[in-house]
């Protein structure tokens, strides 16, 4: 063999086992980490993944691996599944499903990057500096839902004018909307009613909820702004309609499974946003760059279904305003 063909067989030895590697490399991961159960979530992981693929081509299994973790509504077990992402080294985490995720996700890590989901206010929270300038590994999108239990309740009342006794049901266990009661109590005697909540932080206990709703004969129900109580949204929703009581929720999904009505934000394109911020910070930047986006329009959803089954009469004015109407 002549010298110069030698070593260019041995230049290519060399350099192949190089050139495997970077073909072998391995993809971006992104730890998922929620505290709703991945039944109940699949329109909104389709968003996140439609914001994903947006941003930067990114599609799971091809060049990004997602790593879910899911909490099935029980946000004890946040803190473990957060440290499980940390510790598998994750490029980044999203923190779906309120408040409960994002405590965790921050607690496990200050380096990883953060993209959170929230329905309330992250700088009162105490998640993000500010909302143009959140800082540090964390951002995120937020729809300040959390606020719209009074809008609710009166958008509610003018389908039940008459209902004298009304009434929230809550979860005790989410810190993150400790004032959902005061801003329903407000509400209630500002327009003059009686009022009762009730707490639900299990199947079990929105079962039992409802039973108490039925014996005190209320006669028009609030649903508060949470993410267990809206991954139980069927349930909810069936109790309703089982035992005639006129509901209100927070978003449109619950009015798509047969809820009555629903006024806030959309939490799909919540999702598909939270997903292109996620392909953002695969591409470079940084999570600190990344104002808090905020979502700025808010949908009312009737069924019209639900509100025959009930006996109830739409008002023109409030069927004219309607962003959707369900038949």
């Amino acid at each position: 063999m002549k010298r110069r063909e030698f070593i260019a067989l041995l230049g290519g030895a060399a350099a192949w086992p190089l050139s495997a590697r970077a073909q072998q490399a391995a993809p971006p991961v992104i730890g998922f980490l929620s505290s709703r159960s991945r039944g109940e979530s699949a329109a909104h992981e389709t968003a996140f993944r439609l914001g994903l693929k947006e941003a930067g081509g990114y599609v799971d299994g091809e060049n990004v691996d997602i790593a879910f973790r899911w909490a099935e509504g029980q946000y004890n077990r946040l803190p473990a599944l957060a440290a499980d992402l940390v510790k598998r080294r994750v490029d980044e985490i999203i923190a779906a499903g309120g408040g409960p995720s994002i405590s965790a996700a921050k607690a496990a890590t200050a380096t990883i990057p953060i993209v959170f989901t929230f329905h309330g206010d992250p700088v009162k929270a105490g998640f993000v500096a500010s909302l143009n300038k959140p800082g540090a590994n964390i951002t995120g999108v937020s729809w300040f839902g959390s606020n719209l239990i009074a809008k609710n309740l009166e958008l509610l009342l003018q389908l039940v004018p008459n209902a004298t006794l009304i009434a929230l049901l809550f979860n005790p266990n989410n810190p993150e909307i400790a004032l959902q009661p005061l801003e329903f109590e407000q509400a209630a005697r500002k327009l003059g009613r009686q009022f009762d909540i009730f707490n639900a932080s299990s199947e079990a206990e929105i079962d039992s909820s409802f039973a108490a709703l039925v014996e005190r004969r209320v006669g028009a129900l609030v649903e508060g702004s949470d993410p267990f109580l809206f991954s139980r949204r069927q349930q909810i929703v069936a109790l309703a309609a089982r035992h005639t009581i006129p509901a209100t929720h927070p978003y449109r999904e619950s009015v798509a499974e047969g809820g009555l009505m629903s006024y806030g934000n959309s939490l799909t394109d919540a999702y598909r946003r939270a997903g292109n911020y996620a392909g953002r910070i695969l591409r470079g930047t940084k999570p600190a760059d990344l104002p808090i986006w905020q979502a700025a329009r808010y949908e009312l959803v009737i069924n019209l279904k639900t509100a025959k089954a009930l006996g109830l009469e739409i008002p023109p004015k409030l069927l004219f305003t309607a962003d959707e109407v369900i038949e």
